[in-house]
């Protein structure tokens, strides 16, 4: 590598994750931030989790239902 041209590298950074759990990965940050990690990914854990914010789900039920009630009057 060349002198003075690239960021310090932390080879123990430590990663927080929202569910609490720590660990140390490489980065060029010294302390990261994240939402999701092996602990908690659906894919390692097995669980299936439905993360639905703000009723997002709800909302789109509604408008298809609206939508379709539309199409049923305008044949009538």
């Amino acid at each position: 590598m060349k002198k003075d041209i690239h960021p310090q590298f932390y080879t123990e950074a430590k990663a927080t994750c929202a569910c609490g759990a720590i660990f140390a990965v490489g980065s060029t940050k010294s302390e990261l931030n994240v939402e999701i990690c092996s602990n908690c990914h659906p894919f390692y854990t097995g669980a299936d989790k439905i993360v639905d914010t703000a009723g997002r789900i709800d909302r789109f039920k509604a408008k298809q239902a609206k939508s379709a009630a539309k199409k049923t009057t305008k044949k009538a």
